[in-house]
């Protein structure tokens, strides 16, 4: 079920898959460095909700069965480089027209994104994990862990042998 309106750019960079739905106001963005390669992969079973913004010139990758909440922004790219290295982008630059930063995302199997999460460029979320509302993902997730948190860090992880979250 796609529920409208839905704003898709560059779809034919995008591969969409069984079970994918959306809630309205989302926007897919998909502008391949290379200008011929998929850059924006979802898995099957995947729920998107409304107003999710999902920008790809890299890889973004999708697993399977993952909840995305409202709000949530993923991009693999940011107009510029702020790493502290003699690549930087200069702030008296336009924004706008300063060179991009690209670095994949992949987000696991069984993921959930809460409401408003932000997950950068270069981040990994493993599989089963739950990020929480308003969370900001500046560096990869192990798997089966909960994350909250600006920037987001894990608070709990799955045990499966007690079948319990436990406070790490």
């Amino acid at each position: 079920m796609i529920r409208l309106p839905v704003d898709v750019r560059g779809k034919k960079f995008i591969s969409f898959n069984k079970g994918f739905t959306t809630g309205k106001g989302c926007r897919f963005e998909a502008y391949p460095i290379d200008g011929k390669s998929k850059v924006l992969l979802f898995g099957t079973n995947i729920q998107v909700n409304d107003h999710v913004h999902i920008t790809a010139m890299s890889s973004v990758v999708l697993g399977n069965n993952v909840l995305i909440a409202s709000n949530v922004y993923i991009s693999d790219s940011t107009h510029g480089s702020y790493a502290g290295d003699a690549a930087d982008s200069d702030p008296l630059s336009i924004p706008k027209d300063r060179l991009y930063s690209v670095n994949s995302v992949t987000i696991g199997d069984n993921v959930w994104l809460g409401e408003k999460v932000s997950v950068l460029p270069g981040v990994t979320i493993g599989s089963g994990t739950i990020v929480g509302a308003n969370a900001v993902v500046t560096k990869s997730l192990p798997a089966n862990v909960i994350a909250v948190g600006i920037p987001a860090k894990p608070i709990k992880k799955y045990n499966f042998k007690t079948q319990r979250w436990e406070i790490i």
